[in-house]
Order: structure tokens, then sequence, then C-alpha cells
């Protein structure tokens, strides 16, 4: 089957039972994508003909505004014919170079009680030039890989922030914690993703859940130790107070940088918690018109479905919200939900 892409004049084949995102990296086409489960919304395409089926049912990852508009999400999406498709616009921006390296853990410092800082130093001969907001992937056996987004800005890339939690029996993340990494030597792949920062001069929001921070701290630190005058304001969910392993750094970075305006929000505090409660997206609703800024979400698939259906219906236009969802990857999450099912 044949899927040709309206503005580009280019096209690519796909395989019956092929996801058209899959077919389109497979062709050598990097259309935008991210979470590849079908809930950030990234891969999102206008249907201009031809038909689509969901085999896994219909995607969080689009509104039912997005839906009535014709559009689908080629990470999930099959071809039942040949199709024509039009996808979201690519920001004007350089395009890196996808490398496959090795690299040796650096160094392992704990965060928190679940969240490790991984340092990566790559060859002496090699770089990984990368936007900030994007990942790399590290890769195991078996064809299998888990995706981190790079913390470090692109100005500072001498050795690679990954921002990791733990997992519980987790192939990658459990020996992390279980003894010293360091040292260890790694294959990765990257960069990738679209989820990056776009230049401009309007104001900037920006909301993370968890390690969902991670690309947005490289977002930060790029605009803040660049210079470039934006106003900033982060939301940073997290469940508790011990789950907060980055305030005091984000703390700092606000303290001079006066554009820059912080607020961490927990959903589970305890009662000596000063702070604002509940879900981040919402704290940041009622403080700011949201149509006012160009918005950039990461962390959890719930949170980010969240922030596309409350953010549509306060009138935020789709192509102003970026959004970055922290999956599972498919191998880890069929584990995980075997495990939960023989706990049950």
């Amino acid at each position: 089957m044949r899927v040709s892409l309206t503005k580009s004049h280019r096209s690519f084949s796909v395989r019956p039972g092929e996801s058209l995102l899959d077919g389109a990296l497979a062709a050598g086409l990097n259309l935008p994508h991210s979470c590849k489960s079908g809930n950030c919304g990234a891969c999102r395409a206008r249907l201009h003909s031809g038909r689509i089926e969901y085999p896994r049912g219909a995607p969080l990852g689009l509104t039912a505004t997005e839906v009535a508009e014709g559009y689908v999400l080629m990470c999930q999406a099959r071809a039942t014919g040949d199709l024509e498709l039009e996808p979201i616009e690519i920001h004007a921006a350089t395009e890196h170079a996808t490398k496959r390296l090795p690299c040796r853990i650096d160094s392992v410092t704990a965060l928190s009680h679940d969240v490790l800082r991984v340092m990566l130093r790559l060859p002496a001969v090699e770089s990984l030039d990368h936007e900030a907001g994007q990942y790399i992937d590290v890769l195991l056996t078996g064809g299998r890989r888990r995706s981190f987004s790079i913390a470090s800005p692109p100005h500072d890339a001498k050795l690679l922030e990954l921002h990791v939690r733990r997992v519980a029996g987790g192939e990658f993340t459990e020996p992390l914690f279980g003894r010293d990494a360091t040292g260890r030597l790694l294959e990765i792949e990257g960069p990738l993703g679209r989820f990056t920062y776009r230049d401009g001069l309007g104001p900037l929001l920006l909301l993370g859940g968890g390690t969902g921070l991670a690309p947005l701290w490289s977002i930060l630190r790029h605009v803040v130790e660049n210079h470039i005058d934006r106003e900033l304001r982060l939301y940073w969910g997290v469940r508790a107070e011990q789950d907060l392993y980055a305030d005091a750094p984000l703390r700092a970075l606000a303290a001079r940088a006066p554009r820059l305006h912080y607020v961490p929000v927990l959903s589970a505090p305890s009662a000596d918690w000063a702070g604002r409660r509940g879900w981040v997206h919402e704290a940041a609703l009622e403080d700011v018109d949201p149509r006012a800024y160009e918005i950039y979400a990461s962390g959890p698939p719930e949170m980010i479905a969240a922030v596309r259906r409350d953010f549509a219906a306060h009138g935020v236009d789709a192509g102003r919200l970026f959004s970055d969802s922290f999956d599972y990857a498919p191998d880890a999450l069929a584990r995980h939900a075997s495990s939960a099912a023989t706990r049950s």
C-alpha cells in the first residue's frame, strides 16, 4: 500500500499491519513523532484520502475536535488501502544526524529515593549534536531499547545528563540502583524526537510531570544560559516532597533568571506542605491564560492526555502545544502488566 504526503510530494509504502509511522521511518522519512504509543499526539497527520484503522482502539493522543477535523495518529494507524496524508508542520531547525555510538557511564548520582542522575561520556573523537528537548535510546540485547530525554543543553554536551527513574524489575534501571555502574559501556542512538525548543520571542509555559522535567531542564538551561530574553513559567508536578529531586537546582536557576517563574505542584503532599497542591496542569490554568503561551508538556501519558484535552477546552491552538509522553517501552509494559497480574 502506498502513502503519499501532500506538501512534500514524497511517498512510502507500508505492509499490512504496519503502522504508518514505522513505514515512514523505514523509508528514511523522519516525520514528527515522540512516544510512539498514541498518547503524545506528536505524529498526528490530516487524512486527505483513504481509510485507516486502529487495531488497539482509538488513541488518547487525539482530541475529539482533531478527530472531527480528520486527523489520525501515524504511530497507531494502519492503512486499509492507499492513503494521502498531510503531516503537521515541522519547525525550521537544524537537522542533526542520528548516530549509533558507544559511551561509558561517567557517574551515577542519587537525586532522590527513586531517581538517579546518570552522566554519559562519549568517545573523545565523537559528539552528539542535539536540540534542547530531544532524547536518546539506550540499546539493549535482542533489539530492545529504552528512551531517556537529554537533560543537558546543547551547549553543554561534553557529558550527556539523563534522569533515570527506578522501575521495579527494570532490565536497564534496576542494575543502576543495585550496584556501582560507573564505567559501564553502553550503546546509544540519537538524537531522536521532535519535542524541541522553538526559537521565538513570546512567553513559554513548561509543564513537567516526574522525570518529564528532564527535557524541560535542557530547554530552561538553553534559554537562560544563552541569555535568550523570553518569559519562562515552569510548573513541575510530582507526588510528594521526597519526589522533588531537582527543587534546589531549579530554585537556584530561577534566582539568577528574573524572567523564570518556578512553581512546584504536589498531588499528595504532607500536611506540612505550604505550596501548591493538585494536578500540575490545573495549577497552571489557575494562574495564566494558556492562549498567550507556547506550551511544552512532558510527563506520564495520563498527564499529557489531560493537558491536551483541558488546554484545547481553554482555546489553545494545537499547533502551539508540544508534548512528550513518557511511556513504558512495549516489552517493559508487557512485563509490568504480567507481573501485576501475578501479584493480584
